[in-house]
């Protein structure tokens, strides 16, 4: 088990081995913490990914969260731990409408077609893929602008420069290693190469907003007037559950052959589900990859929109290693008086393996305000 944990404005990464550090300058009521915990359990290999991005498209007290569940081998988890969050900046940079739902669900499908071409390009060695959850936390207007940011200030050019810099100057490993970052399109070209080929794990990298992010990224003041609001968008089994005032609100859809919606939606593309899995194959009817059975299980979102109040206590992702063996309301009870996220994280992993959890699993907790004194 590997905890993680971040307040409000710490550095960010995507790996075992996430940097924090403290930032006063953003105020109290756009502040929040996170921890991300996981464990391969019985498993043999860990095929989960997560992505946790804090400050995230340039501004302070907004963040980006996601759980990517991998099944048929890691590969498509692990580009997505990667690439996610870089490909919904530069949707968020392309649109104009401002209709973020709108652009998670292209983001969904921009990351589809690139795992589609991976799979096209590695001549067979790679036919993963992957449920996910992802959770975007905003700042903006009563009308879903962001006015208040200043004309001369392009949060999402700070944020796309600070990832192009990262990738240009290298990251560092768990060794201490510097090793250069190849750009998105490269990556997506060469991560086929010497797949099949690795006997071990190579240690875990950091990726994600260099130091310089955070230290350009423009912070709200006091005295602003915005709303929190939290974009939530699934494809699979993956689910995120917000804690509203003690009670489990699900802001996803399990997306399973057992769904009488979803098994239709098979059948009408000519597949079928046996024994709840598509075409006797694969449990879940969405996924990012899987292109082999891409006519069928495809890799459009469930998505979902939430302005945040005064109720609104915490968020919890998790895959299905947690959710098959505990509801949803549960799960909020299990954690609501612990005011410390990894701390909650690790209670939520602990309790999935003491009920026999099988699988990987991954908890990713957000906390938007301290428990209630009657927690």
């Amino acid at each position: 088990m590997v905890p993680v944990a971040l307040n409000e404005s710490a550095s960010a990464a995507r790996s075992h081995n996430m940097a924090s550090r403290n930032d006063m300058q953003l105020p109290a009521k756009y502040s929040f913490k996170c921890a991300v915990t996981d464990s391969k359990g019985p498993r043999r290999f860990m095929e989960d990914a997560h992505s946790v991005i804090v400050p995230f498209g340039g501004i302070r007290g907004q963040g980006f969260f996601a759980i990517f569940d991998g099944h048929a081998g890691k590969q498509a988890a692990e580009w997505c731990g990667q690439n996610f969050a870089e490909c919904l900046l530069q949707s968020l940079r392309s649109d104009t409408t401002g209709n973020i739902p709108d652009v998670l669900n292209q983001t969904f499908h921009d990351v589809d077609a690139n795992l589609s071409k991976l799979a096209e390009e590695s001549d067979g060695k790679m036919h993963s893929g992957c449920t996910a959850v992802t959770a975007f936390l905003r700042l903006e207007d009563a009308d879903g602008t962001q006015s208040f940011v200043p004309k001369s200030f392009d949060p999402l050019a700070v944020a796309l420069a600070a990832a192009n810099s990262h990738e240009e100057n290298g990251v560092e490993d768990s060794e201490g290693e510097s090793k250069p970052k190849k750009s998105a399109s490269d990556r997506l070209k060469n991560a086929i190469k010497g797949l099949g080929e690795r006997r071990s794990p190579s240690p875990p990298q950091q990726h994600g907003p260099s130091n310089s992010e955070a230290d350009t990224a423009w912070t709200p003041s006091a005295d602003a007037q915005m709303r929190r609001m939290l974009y939530c968008a699934n494809a699979g089994d993956a689910r995120g559950v917000l804690c509203r005032a003690g009670r489990a609100v699900r802001l996803t859809y399990d997306h399973k052959g057992s769904d009488k919606q979803e098994a239709r939606r098979i059948m009408d593309a000519g597949g079928f589900v046996m024994s709840g899995r598509v075409n006797g194959v694969l449990a879940v009817t969405r996924s990012l990859g899987d292109s082999s059975m891409k006519e069928y299980v495809v890799g459009a979102p469930y998505t979902t929109e939430t302005e945040l109040g005064e109720d609104d206590e915490f968020l919890i992702l998790a895959c299905d290693g947690l959710w098959d063996v505990v509801d949803d309301q549960k799960a909020i009870e299990l954690v609501r008086g612990i005011a410390d996220t990894k701390k909650a994280a690790e209670e939520l992993l602990d309790y999935a393996y003491k009920n026999y959890s099988t699988d990987n699993v991954t908890v990713l907790v957000v906390r938007f305000r301290n428990p209630p004194e009657s927690a």
